[in-house]
């Protein structure tokens, strides 16, 4: 029978001891951070989440709540029971997030030509315009 060796918390999925490299484990995929951008945007719901401008799809969608949440970023509560349906917040883990996020609109504004900051008007626009998405095909 092969021996387990406990897990330790912060060896369970990192790398490196690095704290760039153990931000990365959590956060630095494709969508992890848009997700956090969208629930400081004052979107709750998997719906509201579902309908970002970049389009993210259902099911990684889906994987990064679960992985938010299981990193202690994000929190759920059923706002529905038949069927149960859920809406997102950030814990204060999560938030302590903002100053990230706004050290990249400021370096992607520096730093990337074209580059705009979006509030959540310009987000409806800019989702409103993008297309091939279901429901702008559904005419």
């Amino acid at each position: 029978m092969k021996r387990m060796k406990p897990k330790t918390e912060a060896r369970d999925f990192l790398r490196s001891r690095c704290a760039v490299a153990c931000t990365l484990d959590v956060v630095g995929d494709k969508w992890s951070l848009l997700v956090v951008r969208d629930l400081l945007g004052g979107n709750a719901t998997y719906g509201e989440l579902q309908n970002s401008p970049e389009g993210i799809p259902t099911n990684i969608l889906a994987d990064r709540l679960k992985k938010l949440e299981q990193a202690g970023l994000i929190a759920k509560s059923a706002y529905q029971e038949h069927p149960v349906r859920y809406a997102y917040g950030l814990t204060e883990k999560g938030k302590a997030l903002t100053d990230v996020l706004h050290a990249l609109v400021r370096w992607g504004k520096q730093h990337i030509p074209g580059t705009l900051i979006l509030d959540s008007a310009a987000r409806q626009s800019v989702r409103a315009r993008k297309p091939g998405r279901k429901q702008d095909r559904k005419s």
